[in-house]
């Protein structure tokens, strides 16, 4: 039988480190972080990413030999992955954020149901656009971009480091501000129409008082704005899994 290499406590110690920042990163990175996967899967998932960031382990060992105890790197290395995964879950906030502007302007609002993801009731029509944009994000190749995110975060947090969390809140503040005007931007046709509805719904019970406007304008409402919002949807996701990618893209900086 082949002997057990000397240094293999501190190849161990190395591939915990890089599955810590690994994991701790998909358990809040979209799409991987939703229930419906299982965790045995993601855990699965975590390992092979690990498995592929191996080449690190040199700099995973020599962490231990600067920053003192394992735990104390893993648990620096856990914080890393956590904030890191937050940034990106705040961004792809934004198209739950338009979708319940959506549903409020349709009047579909009272539609309701659980999302683990958030962990709160939601509009229906707003966990419908965020698996659709989960599944426009995956075909534009959206989610190789946040695992290159990963590799490339080695670059600027070193390991065993803790994070710099004044550099993470100034990044977090930036992600909420585009996220919401994001979120904004991608709701714009079915605001304008919300507007132009009502204004036209004001005028029509003004003109003709007789006539009772408001037992058919939810219909009307929902029909039009179910019908606008199926002509937008495409490009509104399109637009959305674009503008993550250039967040991406744009890296930890």
């Amino acid at each position: 039988m082949d002997a057990v290499p000397e240094n293999l406590p501190l190849l161990v110690s190395a591939f915990f480190i890089l599955f810590a920042r690994t994991g701790a990163v998909l358990m809040l990175l979209p799409v991987f972080s939703e229930d419906a996967v299982p965790g045995r899967i993601r855990l699965l998932i975590a390992f092979g990413m690990t498995i592929g960031i191996w080449p690190l382990r040199s700099e995973a060992a020599l962490a231990i030999a600067d920053h003192g105890p394992l735990a104390a790197v893993l648990i620096a290395e856990l914080l890393t992955g956590l904030a890191m995964g937050m940034i990106v879950k705040i961004l792809f906030y934004a198209i739950s954020m338009a979708g319940s502007v959506i549903s409020m302007q349709i009047g579909l609002s009272a539609a309701m149901l659980f999302d683990p993801g958030q962990g709160s009731q939601v509009p229906l029509l707003s966990k419908f656009v965020t698996m659709a944009a989960a599944l426009v994000c995956m075909s534009m190749q959206v989610h190789h971009l946040w695992i290159e995110s990963i590799v490339q975060s080695y670059q600027l947090f070193p390991i065993g480091g803790l994070p710099p969390a004044q550099d993470f809140a100034q990044m977090a503040i930036a992600a909420i501000g585009r996220s919401m005007m994001l979120a904004i931007g991608l709701a714009a046709p079915l605001l304008i129409y919300g507007i132009v509805f009502n204004v036209a719904l004001g005028l029509a019970a003004r003109v003709a008082p007789a006539i009772q406007v408001f037992f058919i304008s939810q219909p009307l409402n929902i029909m039009l704005g179910l019908a606008l919002t199926a002509v937008t949807l495409g490009t509104v996701l399109t637009m959305f899994a674009t503008e993550m990618g250039e967040a991406m893209l744009g890296g930890w900086s």
